[in-house]
């Protein structure tokens, strides 16, 4: 199984920052998980809310701020006192970074709850920009982004159906995302069980589960088989997956 850091190592460290992708390396992870927006002035950027409040010292939706104005808050605010100024990362900004390491990005696309306009063809011109179009996927809890993925990406890049804790697709996901040409199924661990584990895996569907921050999400996931943990402590993860591994 893979690790996936979920918006960095955002169990120790402010997400979705720069220093939360950057410990999440140090500790070993697999890959980045990270959410992407766009500014007012169609920047994208690299944040998890459509408003700034809550991780902030800002107010107010993304799209009311141009990416300099969004830059001069802080996304440390609730490490106050502990970790200075952090700045909201630029996607390109990631990108730059994420070209030099050796891990993989799933690319989250924020548009259950805003319409972006063509936010997807931005995003993937900018992997490509950085030659990252083999080291990255792509989920949406909005799956007309990822029919919109479909038609931009080259189709070996893995598209990931997001699926919510209530009302989530819990019965035949795999019979779903083959017909939708979805290559992963990204489920929360609560909803899943060895009936639609086995039905992805009859259906040649990866599964990425999230956010498996215990021990009893870990084992769950090592006993069904899943391809990959989206975890808010990467460290841990890997660590427990390690040992795992030298047991077999």
């Amino acid at each position: 199984m893979k690790v996936m850091a979920h918006r960095g190592y955002s169990g120790a460290y402010p997400e979705n920052t720069m220093l939360a992708f950057r410990k999440a390396v140090e500790a070993g992870t697999d890959g980045i998980e990270l959410d992407v927006h766009e500014t007012k002035d169609g920047q994208l950027v690299v944040f998890h809310d459509e408003i700034i409040d809550r991780t902030t010292d800002g107010a107010g939706p993304i799209l009311s701020y141009t990416l300099s104005e969004l830059k001069a808050f802080n996304a440390a605010k609730l490490y106050e006192g502990r970790l200075p100024f952090e700045p909201i990362p630029s996607f390109e900004e990631y990108c730059a970074w994420a070209a030099a390491q050796k891990i993989f990005t799933n690319i989250e696309i924020k548009t259950d709850n805003v319409f972006y306009p063509d936010i997807e063809r931005k995003t993937w011109d900018t992997v490509v920009r950085y030659g990252l179009e083999d080291r990255v996927m792509f989920s949406s809890f909005n799956h007309l982004s990822l029919l919109r993925l479909k038609e931009i990406v080259p189709p070996e890049i893995k598209l990931g159906a997001l699926v919510p804790r209530v009302n989530g697709l819990k019965v035949f996901p795999g019979a779903y995302c083959g017909w939708a040409g979805f290559q992963a199924y990204h489920a929360p661990v609560e909803i899943l069980d060895e009936e639609n584990v086995r039905d992805c895996k009859e259906h040649g569907i990866q599964i990425n589960s999230w956010t498996v921050n215990d021990m009893a999400g870990l084992e769950k996931l090592w006993d069904l088989g899943c391809d990959g943990i989206i975890t808010n402590f990467p460290g841990v993860a890997k660590g427990w997956l390690l040992s795992q591994e030298a047991g077999k």
